[in-house]
């Protein structure tokens, strides 16, 4: 709680939720991902991030443009705005992270991240198959 605590006040200086951090930074690096595609990822339903991405859109951050391949999906890219402020995001998300984990030497810290790597994918993994054996 007092990492997310800490994203929302560094990111609502900027504007932004750490969900619409997370969209605008999945969408830098996988530009055209689809509201589907970004729903999976920050693991939340579809209608709730239709929210986010409007946020975003209003903001003039990112633009959705139809897909070649299905019209119907919509892609979300960063317009110049979004690109303009993403590194700032980054640098505050950098910083908080280098003021959180300074307590551990590089060792320390890649033991850390890959042991938290381990136990989310182990719950991604438990929450999917639970939400699989609920629907039989």
């Amino acid at each position: 709680m007092r990492v997310f605590t800490a994203m929302v006040e560094r990111l609502g200086v900027l504007g932004l939720t750490p969900t619409q951090y997370m969209v605008l930074s999945l969408s830098s690096r996988e530009g055209g991902l689809s509201s589907a595609d970004l729903a999976r990822r920050a693991q939340i339903t579809p209608q709730s991030m239709n929210e986010v991405i409007t946020a975003l859109d209003r903001k003039g951050l990112i633009k959705r443009h139809e897909a070649a391949e299905n019209r119907r999906i919509l892609r979300v890219v960063l317009t110049k705005e979004g690109n303009r402020l993403l590194p700032e995001c980054e640098r505050q998300i950098d910083q908080l992270e280098a003021e959180l984990f300074g307590c551990f030497n590089k060792n320390e810290l890649t033991a850390f991240r890959s042991l938290l790597s381990i136990f989310l994918e182990s719950q991604r993994i438990d929450s999917h198959t639970a939400a699989s054996e609920a629907a039989v």
